[in-house]
């Protein structure tokens, strides 16, 4: 993202008054009408806003969350995920209160008002990191869910594969090829993020129709007696599974990364003023969601819980009509990241136009150009999705590391910064205390990943 000015948020009423002095910002520009006409467009409403940014934050995160009750107990789990929530909130109202002090219009003006030409070259580096790791994550687990997978020698079918048998059609590579353009593609193509609104409110029931099946199989098994009582605190033995609580900060900050895309809902946004409770009422949705998932999953699998709890609804699940409730799992999560795709791929494009073409207009205005970053971003992942078998441990070792970073690390950072005098005290001890936790957890993450993965690499020779 390139910097853009905008006048203080302060002093706007609507998003009529909002106003770009630099035209170099990737955003749209606000007068629009004068470069080839979205002149009818008069504003994102508050339940847009909240869609978006809901399906910004509900993404393949979701699906680790009841592991990590595994790893931190159902009392400890609850209370770290809505802990998380708030400190996301925080950061986010930070990142929006530095912004109308500098009267920047993008995270990365935001970055570049306060660390100049690098910080903003750094933040869009992280976006690029975050955003393509999770693209590809997306786009597996979708190859995965429709056309099966092989692991360790076993064969997991997938839904097509079930329903339909094995055939040409149905092969994982032909499958993610029709999706990315029948699905992918034509979503990509908006210059809106408020164009995707309809798109985000259907993704989000979708989640909630996952939310849904998991909670009516888990009340069932209860009834009938076949469900254990969960763990309610983490079994801490020894330093080892002491130092193991902290690997699950890095799932739980991924699954909250919110915050490219809050100055993309906010300019849009047809009262600006609006912006503090649509991030609030997201949160409070996406944490609902988020322990209800957390709480039936775990209740559901117990210690069985898989780090993705979308591959513990490949078994029977003891219930009637078993397979047809897997199906209807799978199919659901798969159709959201579908639609989650298109929010994610957003500011993704943004922060690489922005790279390549710092000086260039808005990319809104030329099509050429929104053409080619968009055609070479989608074929990258694409490619990556079917060459990389699986990415799950790169993804911890980069996602994560740069989803902390864009969460926490960068918006503490322009805080203490305070280039514009506006920190109090009590913001500079929370961004303290973010960094050093946003620090320390990966640290022991990645060294707990890195000691897993070369046991798992050794213990074939032993």
């Amino acid at each position: 993202m390139t910097i853009g000015d905008v006048t203080p948020k302060k002093e706007k009423k609507s998003r009529k008054s909002k106003h770009h002095a630099n035209e170099n910002s990737p955003l749209l520009p606000k007068r629009q009408y004068e470069d080839g006409g979205f002149d009818e467009f008069n504003g994102a409403s508050f339940s847009g806003a909240v869609f978006n940014l809901s399906t910004t934050i509900v993404g393949a995160g979701i699906m680790a969350l009841p592991a990590t009750m595994k790893v931190l107990g159902l009392v400890l789990g609850m209370v770290m995920i809505a802990f998380m929530a708030f400190l996301t909130e925080a950061s986010i109202e930070l990142l929006l209160r530095f912004s109308r002090a500098g009267r920047t219009a993008s995270y990365g003006g935001l970055m570049g008002d306060a660390f100049g030409k690098w910080g903003k070259v750094l933040l869009q580096v992280s976006v690029l990191i975050n955003n393509v790791g999770v693209l590809i994550v997306y786009m597996i687990i979708i190859g995965d869910v429709l056309s099966g997978t092989s692991s360790s020698g076993v064969h997991h079918a997938g839904v097509l594969e079930g329903w339909f048998g094995e055939h040409w059609w149905n092969g994982r590579s032909f499958v993610l090829l029709v999706t990315t353009l029948g699905i992918f593609a034509p979503l990509a193509c908006f210059k809106r993020i408020d164009s995707l609104r309809f798109t985000s409110a259907l993704s989000v029931a979708l989640a909630v129709v996952f939310l849904v099946i998991t909670v009516g199989i888990a009340v069932v098994k209860l009834i009938t007696g076949t469900v254990a009582m969960p763990r309610l605190l983490p079994n801490v033995t020894d330093m080892t599974s002491f130092w193991k609580l902290f690997t699950v900060v890095p799932v739980l900050v991924t699954a909250y990364i919110c915050h490219y895309n809050v100055h993309s809902i906010d300019n849009e946004l047809e009262d600006s003023i609006k912006i503090k409770s649509v991030v609030r009422t997201a949160l409070a949705l996406c944490s609902s969601v988020y322990i209800m998932t957390s709480f039936f999953g775990f209740l559901l699998f117990g210690d069985s819980t898989l780090d993705d709890v979308l591959a513990n609804f490949d078994t029977d699940l003891g219930i009637p009509y078993s397979s047809v409730l897997n199906d209807a799992v799978r199919v659901s999560y798969a159709a959201h990241l579908m639609l989650v795709f298109p929010i994610v791929f957003y500011p993704l494009r943004l922060n690489m136009d922005g790279l390549l073409f710092p000086s260039a207009r808005p990319l809104a205005v030329s099509n050429l150009r929104f053409a080619f970053v968009t055609l070479g971003l989608i074929t990258v992942i694409f490619l990556g999705a079917n060459f990389i078998p699986s990415i799950w441990d790169a993804f911890q070792f980069t996602g994560a590391t740069a989803a902390v970073c864009l969460g926490f690390i960068f918006p503490a950072a322009v805080t203490l910064r305070d280039r514009h005098k506006i920190a109090t005290k009590r913001d500079k001890i929370l961004c303290i205390f973010m960094i050093v936790l946003a620090v320390f957890s990966n640290m022991v993450a990645i060294y707990s990943d890195a000691y897993a993965l070369f046991k798992k690499n050794q213990s074939p020779r032993e």
